[in-house]
C-alpha cells in the first residue's frame, strides 16, 4: 500500500526594507509646487502693471531672464545638471521684479538677480541648501549698493493725489504730518498708492496667497504670526502713543508686509519646519518690523527682518524640534 505525500506551497515572506526619509510622500513634486507658486504671484504682477503701467513687464521679464541665466551658466560651468525647469529660478526673478520700485533700471533688476542666484542660492549649493531668501539677498545687494534708485517711487496712473516721491511708509517716517493718516485704508488695500511694483495691492496678494494656503503650498502658520505680532506689538505702540505711531492694520497694508507674510517668510528652505518653529519665526519677524519701521532709520524693515530671521532657522529648528518617543534628555 503507497502512502501520499502531500506538501503544502512555501509562503513568501514580505520583504522589510529599510530606508531613508522621508516615508510620507505627496502627490506634489517640487516643479509642480513651484510652477503653482509662479500662479500665484500674478495677480500681484497684473495690479502693478495695472497702477504703474506696460513697463513694469519689461522690469520683471529681465529679472527672470537674469535669474534663470545666471543659474544655467553656474550649473554648465560646474557641470551640473541643470534645473531651471524646476521653476526656481523663475521665481526668484519674479519675486525680485515686484519688490523693486516701478520704472527700475533694467541694468540693475538685471544685476541684482545675478546677485539672487548666485550669492543668494548657489553659493550654499543650489536649490534646498540655501540659507536666506535668495530674492531678498538681491534685494539687499540693490538697497546698499543703489539706494537713491530704490527709494525712488513713481505715482500709480489711478491716483491724482497719490504721494509722487514716497511711499505712505516714507512719508509718515519723513514728512512732517504723518502721511499714512491721510492715506484712506481702501487705497492701502486695493494698491492705489506709491511702492514696489508688486507690494501695493493687499487684494492681489491676498487672492495669489489664498490659492497658496488651499493648496497647502505654502504654510499659513507663519503668515498668522506675523499678522498677531504686527496687531500686538504695532497695537501697543499705537495705544500709547496714537498721534505719532500708525495703526497695526494700516502697517499690516503698508509696505512689503503681506507681500514678505505670504510669498517671503513661507520660503520652504529658509523658513522653520516644525509648527511650534513657524510661530516663533513670524513673530519675531513682526517684532523687528514694527523696531526698525518705529525706531530705526528706515522706513521698512520687512527685508532686514526676514533676513535676520533666515540666520536663526536652524536654532529655531533645533530647540522645537519634536521629542523622539523613548528619548531621554
Amino acid at each position: 500500500m503507497s502512502e501520499t505525500v502531500t506538501t503544502t506551497p512555501e509562503v513568501k515572506k514580505p520583504e522589510l526594507k529599510l530606508t531613508s526619509s522621508p516615508h510620507l510622500h505627496s502627490t506634489w513634486s517640487t516643479q509642480k509646487a513651484m510652477w503653482i507658486v509662479v500662479i500665484s504671484i500674478l495677480p500681484a504682477l497684473i495690479s502693478g502693471v495695472l497702477f504703474f503701467g506696460l513697463y513694469q513687464l519689461i522690469v520683471v521679464f529681465v529679472s527672470i531672464a537674469g535669474a534663470v541665466l545666471t543659474e544655467y551658466a553656474i550649473k554648465y560651468f560646474r557641470n551640473q545638471r541643470i534645473t531651471i525647469t524646476d521653476g526656481s529660478a523663475v521665481i526668484t526673478g519674479l519675486l525680485l521684479g515686484l519688490i523693486v520700485p516701478p520704472n527700475f533700471s533694467l541694468v540693475l533688476v538685471f544685476l541684482g538677480s545675478v546677485v539672487s542666484i548666485a550669492i543668494g542660492k548657489e553659493v550654499f549649493g543650489g536649490l534646498g541648501y540655501n540659507i536666506f531668501n535668495p530674492a531678498l539677498v538681491g534685494r539687499a545687494f540693490l538697497q546698499a549698493a543703489f539706494p537713491v534708485a530704490m527709494t525712488t517711487w513713481s505715482k500709480p496712473e489711478f491716483a491724482p493725489d497719490a504721494i509722487t516721491s514716497a511711499t505712505p511708509l516714507s512719508a509718515w517716517k519723513f514728512v512732517d504730518g504723518g502721511e499714512p493718516f491721510f492715506t484712506a485704508t481702501e487705497n492701502l488695500f486695493y494698491g492705489n498708492i506709491g511702492g514696489s511694483i508688486g507690494e501695493t495691492s493687499a487684494l492681489a496678494i491676498l487672492l495669489g496667497g489664498a490659492l497658496l494656503f488651499v493648496l497647502k503650498i505654502a504654510n499659513w502658520r507663519v503668515p498668522a504670526a506675523m499678522v498677531v505680532g504686527m496687531l500686538v506689538f504695532g497695537g501697543i505702540f499705537h495705544l500709547l502713543n496714537p498721534e505719532n505711531y500708525p495703526t497695526p492694520v494700516d502697517q499690516i497694508f503698508m509696505g512689503g508686509f503681506l507681500f514678505g507674510a505670504i510669498f517671503m517668510a513661507t520660503d520652504w528652505v529658509s523658513s522653520p519646519v516644525t509648527n511650534k518653529g513657524m510661530y516663533i519665526y513670524g513673530l519675531g519677524i513682526a517684532l523687528i518690523i514694527v523696531m526698525i519701521r518705529l525706531f530705526g532709520g528706515l522706513p521698512e524693515g520687512v527685508m532686514y527682518a526676514i533676513l535676520l530671521m533666515n540666520g536663526f532657522v536652524p536654532l529655531i529648528n533645533r530647540y522645537t524640534r519634536p521629542v523622539i518617543f523613548g528619548e531621554e534628555k
